[in-house]
């Protein structure tokens, strides 16, 4: 893409943050249909900084990918239910592993019992390699996901699901991700055991994908997260899978170092590689 475009892009992305737009978010964020203890990981995971910088709409179309619980569904979904629309692209029925099915079942739960504030949300499958159409071809605005690459990495789909995000999006929309960071300085591991990524492979997918990547952000950086623990990412908060075991210690820590990269799909490619 060309340069001179890009630097417009940007300017008139972060400009066009409105007043009301930051009030709708600030308000939706202290709701109380929002638990006390989602509410208490806002100042890890940065939920208004880090759709502000996603430049995510409530008129547009978004698809959150793998919404898991739904901690971010339920800022999304009030956030669009009025002018646009959110696809909640979750696990299958049939999936062979069970917790995708508990959790989707829990989600499914969820929605149906608020449905002022989640019945507009459609749920669509991602399934790879097998259920890929997590929304119409071209026709969606934002393509969000939050902590999945390494998951896709473990199950080799990763490179499915990129192409698949490429395809929903329509020319110049955007690829927003959210991922555990690992330490430049270690090893690349293609199937991401630890949980943690490393900002040069997600670029590399994405790319290969046929995004192009517009900007970074160390909205959800952690300088606390030496990245490397006994149980990988899992052993800090929320998780802290050694249970009381230096429970103290990686409560300090708090949750994972986290990259926060914006890509576009450009307007002068119509289809994934």
């Amino acid at each position: 893409m060309n340069k001179l475009v890009l630097m417009v892009f940007l300017t008139a992305s972060w400009l066009s943050v409105s007043a009301a737009e930051t009030d709708k978010l600030d308000q939706i964020l202290q709701s109380p249909h929002r638990s006390a203890a989602h509410k208490a990981r806002d100042k890890y995971r940065h939920p208004k900084q880090t759709l502000e910088f996603f430049d995510v709409k409530p008129y547009m179309t978004v698809v959150e990918i793998w919404p898991g619980a739904g901690w971010y569904t339920e800022i999304l979904a009030p956030y669009l239910k009025d002018e646009g629309m959110l696809y909640a692209a979750h696990f299958s029925e049939h999936a062979s592993v069970p917790y995708f099915r508990k959790s989707l079942a829990n989600f499914k739960q969820k929605l149906a019992a608020d449905p002022k504030i989640y019945g507009k949300v459609k749920v669509t499958i991602l399934n790879p390699p097998e259920q890929l159409a997590i929304a119409p071809e071209g026709s969606v605005d934002r393509v969000l996901t939050f902590r999945n690459v390494h998951n896709w990495m473990q199950a080799g789909t990763a490179e499915q699901v990129f192409a698949a995000m490429f395809k929903a999006l329509r020319p110049g929309g955007l690829l927003g991700v959210v991922e555990h960071r690992a330490n430049p300085e270690t090893p690349v591991d293609p199937q991401a055991k630890s949980g943690y990524v490393h900002e040069k492979t997600v670029i590399a997918l994405a790319k290969q994908a046929g995004f192009d990547l517009l900007d970074k952000s160390d909205i959800n950086r952690n300088p606390k997260d030496s990245t490397q623990h006994p149980k990988g990412v899992w052993t800090l908060p929320p998780s802290l899978r050694l249970g009381d075991q230096d429970k103290e210690k990686y409560q300090k820590i708090g949750e994972s170092d986290r990259m926060t990269l914006k890509f576009i799909k450009p307007f002068n490619k119509n289809r994934a590689l």
